[in-house]
């Protein structure tokens, strides 16, 4: 599958499998294919989502579901969300040839439209599967072609109408839990010469991203260091002063990541010769917990308050955003670990960084888990890395938890 995936949505060096666009489509079809070659009971919903099925001895009990997204970023990587759907294909085809029936229904879920550059909204498709999708989202230009989200799910033979009513197709009670399979798409495994991981949750974010610095422009050779109210020079000890705070944080034992991805000054007015008057960027800080993630802000806005009397500059954070994290079900994570040591897969818990559709489910009550594959050169390019021994191994744990009653 991934042979075939890489065949026909390359374009170029990278991967292209646009949402609700030729990509993501081809995808969805050779995953259908492959369901119907293994004997699964195949459904799509009003979004398209696809859902293939072994059927369970008990078909009244809510169903176990595993899977991931299908899409891709532009000039992405082969294994970004498809890896889980090829996982829970490997896992249930093992289940049939080892003659397994579960006790529940196991559904592996292709689900459409997690990635947020094509219409600037993550999660579409697991929205949509529970008639959660905003309204605002249909009228929204894809990146590229500039035409609606409605357009493009018409075209991909959804029911709009439906979507636009907010039919449900799954509903929590029905689903007694649900595994994603993914890449790990930061060093962490790899680092650690890990295979696997157990995630402990999907971090949240709070983010300034509207901050500013004001302070005055200057002559750079004829302004005095005493008297300069330097916007770039109040911002940098900002930044770095922020840093070591949060390194203080994460060493006390909480799960905190902060990062700066924006720093500028006015390129019209801004020039080598002159001390920079304005500054604008933005602070980013991440974590499993909403308190360690507010402490965070605190210590921003009293930082900013004394560097900016400091250096005679005026800070101006703006407003907080803020989304929750979504922390893994306890008992999942348990069963996985000690699963896996007993299969004797080498593995660690640590926390996503990136959003997964896994956090819709587990902000709906859904008990949710994850299994990170060990994977180089990062995510969201054409370089990923992922080695089919570790894939091999991360199936394996998932299908082993299915044949053990985990389904």
């Amino acid at each position: 599958m991934f042979d075939e995936l890489a065949a026909n949505t390359r374009v170029g060096r990278g991967i292209v499998r646009d949402t609700y666009g030729a990509g993501e489509n081809f995808a969805h079809g050779l995953a259908e294919r492959t369901a119907r070659a293994l004997g699964l009971e195949v459904a799509t919903d009003a979004a398209r989502n696809l859902y293939m099925t072994l059927p369970g001895r008990r078909r009244d009990l809510p169903r176990f579901i595993t899977g991931s997204h299908m899409d891709s970023v532009p000039q992405g990587g082969n294994y970004d969300g498809a890896a889980g759907v090829v996982a829970g294909l490997a896992a249930v085809a093992g289940l049939k040839a080892a003659g397994v029936v579960p006790q529940r229904d196991v559904t592996v879920m292709a689900i459409r439209a997690e990635e947020a550059a094509w219409f600037n909204s993550s999660y579409i498709g697991s929205h949509a599967a529970f008639g959660k999708l905003a309204a605002a989202a249909f009228d929204v230009p894809r990146s590229d072609t500039r035409r609606p989200l409605a357009d493009h799910m018409a075209g991909s033979g959804c029911d709009v109408a439906a979507l636009r009513r907010g039919d449900a197709y799954l509903k929590p009670e029905t689903i007694a839990a649900f595994i994603e399979v993914h890449i790990e798409q930061g060093p962490v495994l790899e680092q650690a010469g890990l295979p696997v991981g157990i995630v402990t949750g999907i971090r949240g974010c709070l983010r300034h991203a509207g901050a500013r610095c004001f302070g005055a422009y200057a002559h750079s050779g004829a302004t005095p260091r005493r008297i300069r109210r330097d916007a770039v020079a109040a911002t940098a000890e900002l930044v770095v002063c922020l840093g070591e705070a949060c390194i203080e944080i994460e060493n006390a034992g909480g799960d905190l990541v902060f990062t700066v991805g924006q720093f500028n000054t006015d390129a019209a007015v801004a020039a080598p010769s002159k001390v920079a008057g304005e500054t604008r960027f933005v602070l980013d800080f991440r974590g499993l917990e909403e308190t360690v993630m507010r402490e965070a802000g605190d210590i921003a806005a009293r930082l900013a308050g004394e560097i900016g009397a400091h250096h005679r500059v005026r800070f101006d954070l703006g407003e907080a955003l803020y989304s929750y994290a979504a922390v893994m079900d306890a008992s999942l994570r348990e069963n996985l670990s000690a699963l896996a040591a007993e299969l004797a897969i080498p593995s660690i818990e640590l926390a996503s960084g990136a959003g997964h559709d896994a956090a819709v489910f587990a902000t709906l009550g859904i008990p949710t888990g994850m299994i990170f594959i060990r994977n180089s050169n990062g995510s969201h390019n054409p370089d990923e890395a992922m080695d089919l021994a570790d894939f091999g191994l991360a199936a394996q744990l998932l299908a082993t938890h299915l044949a053990r009653g985990g389904a």
